[in-house]
């Protein structure tokens, strides 16, 4: 009896170390695939606004800080998606900016990019696990590898809005909630903790709407009549979660206290009361309009922001805009995996309806659908955390296929393998070369380079002219603005300027002035005379 006790545990170590190794090569297989295509489509220059405002929270925590102190020329270094008071930092949720800071240690951040990618892919195959067998999981860790539009070659992968960090996240969630309903444990307990407090500091709301039924359909259950007793959910299941869930609190408490000066005030909650025009959500009134310092801030919130809020608070518009989104969502993150979905579809509803743990998938989906088309503003890695659950559906529509038909099933399988590839080679190809130098990301990109190889250090006052797009911004800094060698500030009046030149008199100053944004920029001395002519007025 001990004999065979100790031959199925050496057995199931076996297995578990294979589970592990497979998950690893998935992982590992991901991460160079992200670095082979960034090597041929390039590294990116950071361009949406977003990108900096992470890239800002990446260089501030790779060097140790949470936060930076408010600059004494604040005002001049105003921008999107970033606070200056009472302390500069970005707004967003920290777990997208280490991400960034670990790739920047590591290099560069888009190191971290690929690190994220390369634990999505791993996430989403061991969750694959828990669902199904053993080579459809690895199938489906595959996909996430080729998929053109969410794998490798994709923003995802390949620039710092961060997608992957919550997907990630998601997939330990719900990966860890079908290993708990099965066989309840410290381990499956801790992922799923791990998974809920990465998604409490990536997409929160986001994250919320996916943790509520799956919650809900973990609880019931356990509950039931054939669930664990009472003494193995506290041990392994309760007690794992508080202590992560307390942990999680503590940090966040204390991430918010060193930014916004309260416990339970987040950085986000900060930015919006100083800059938002707009509500989130559609059941919120519009706040009072803030007291803007430049016009590009005020025209970014009031033209690009306020009109999708009204638009969404009508009925036509909440309907046709979220229809126009779910659909731009499935052909997007379907793309030529759609088709065994389409393949199996009557197959997959019935294993939708019929199966338990089917019908919560099909639950969860409908709430998080449900709970995004309430939210006034929205992109692609709004959905990022329940991207685990697309490449379930997937993978068990070719399972599903392939058992009742399996000739047919296999040259499906096949076909989605090379027809993926092929589009995401395609697409990567025309990526190649095609990137225009005059955009604006780049031509910031070319004079930053310059300059930092420029003896001495530099100020550059950039002026824009009524032809420029708030989506086109030059003015971003490092965490340690008095320390950069090129600094970046917004032009005011001429007294403003003056006072800004005169702090940073040990620097050369430049005049940057943008008009249109496809235009050449040319960068000039700083009239100084200016500020001599200004003073000898005072």
């Amino acid at each position: 009896m001990a004999f065979s006790g100790l031959c199925f545990s050496s057995r199931r170590s076996r297995l578990v170390l294979r589970k592990a190794l497979v998950i690893g090569f998935i992982g590992v297989l991901s991460f160079i695939g992200c670095a082979v295509m960034g090597i041929l489509m390039g590294i990116p220059e950071p361009s949406a606004h977003d990108e900096f405002s992470y890239l800002l929270a990446a260089d501030t925590f790779s060097r140790g800080r949470l936060t930076n102190p408010t600059h004494p020329m604040w005002v001049h270094f105003e921008s999107f998606h970033v606070i200056q008071q009472p302390t500069y930092m970005s707004k967003y949720q920290p777990a997208q900016g280490l991400a960034l800071a670990l790739g920047k240690i590591a290099g560069h951040p888009i190191i971290g990019v690929w690190l994220s990618m390369a634990a999505m892919s791993a996430a989403i195959c061991w969750m694959l696990f828990a669902w199904l067998p053993a080579r459809w999981a690895v199938v489906g860790g595959l996909l996430t590898i080729i998929h053109p539009y969410i794998g490798v070659g994709s923003y995802w992968a390949q620039s710092y809005w961060g997608g992957c960090v919550p997907a990630a996240a998601g997939a330990l969630l719900l990966g860890g909630v079908r290993y708990l309903g099965r066989r309840p444990g410290v381990p499956q307990a801790l992922s799923t903790g791990i998974g809920l407090a990465i998604l409490a500091n990536s997409r929160p709301y986001e994250g919320l709407i996916l943790a509520i039924p799956q919650g809900i359909g973990l609880i019931i259950k356990l509950a039931s009549r054939n669930g664990p007793r009472v003494s193995i959910i506290s041990k392994k299941v309760l007690l794992p979660l508080a202590l992560v869930g307390a942990i999680t609190a503590s940090f966040m408490a204390y991430y918010n206290f060193r930014i916004t000066g309260n416990a339970f005030r987040i950085p986000y909650v900060v930015h919006e009361d100083t800059y938002g025009m707009f509500s989130y959500f559609v059941w919120q009134k519009l706040p009072a309009v803030p007291v803007y310092r430049h016009a590009i801030i005020r025209d970014f919130h009031a033209e690009y922001e306020l009109p999708n809020y009204h638009e969404k608070r009508s009925l036509s518009g909440f309907i046709k805009l979220n229809l126009s989104i779910l659909f731009t969502y499935v052909l997007v993150t379907g793309s030529v995996f759609i088709i065994p979905i389409i393949g199996a579809g009557r197959m997959l509803l019935a294993w939708l309806w019929r199966d338990g743990w089917g019908r919560l998938v099909f639950l969860t989906y409908a709430f998080f659908v449900a709970g995004l088309s309430l939210e006034t503003m929205m992109s692609l890695h709004y959905w990022a955390p329940i991207t685990a659950l697309n490449y379930l559906l997937i993978v068990q529509s070719m399972r599903l296929w392939r058992a009742r038909n399996p000739a047919t099933g296999r040259w499906a399988l096949y076909g989605v393998f090379l027809l993926g590839t092929v589009v995401l080679g395609v697409t990567a190809y025309q990526t190649i070369g095609m990137a225009d130098s005059f955009a604006p990301h780049l031509q910031r990109a070319r004079l930053l380079a310059q300059l930092n190889g420029q003896a001495g250090r530099h100020l550059v006052i950039v002026k824009y002219g009524a032809n420029h797009s708030f989506n086109k911004e030059w003015v971003y800094n490092d965490a340690d603005i008095d320390g950069a060698k090129v600094i970046w500030a917004r032009d005011m009046e001429p007294k403003e300027n003056c006072q800004l030149i005169n702090y940073f008199k040990d620097r050369v100053i430049w005049l940057l002035e943008i008009d249109r944004d496809e235009d050449p920029v040319k960068l000039r001395p700083y009239p100084k005379e200016s500020c001599l002519s200004a003073n000898a007025g005072t």
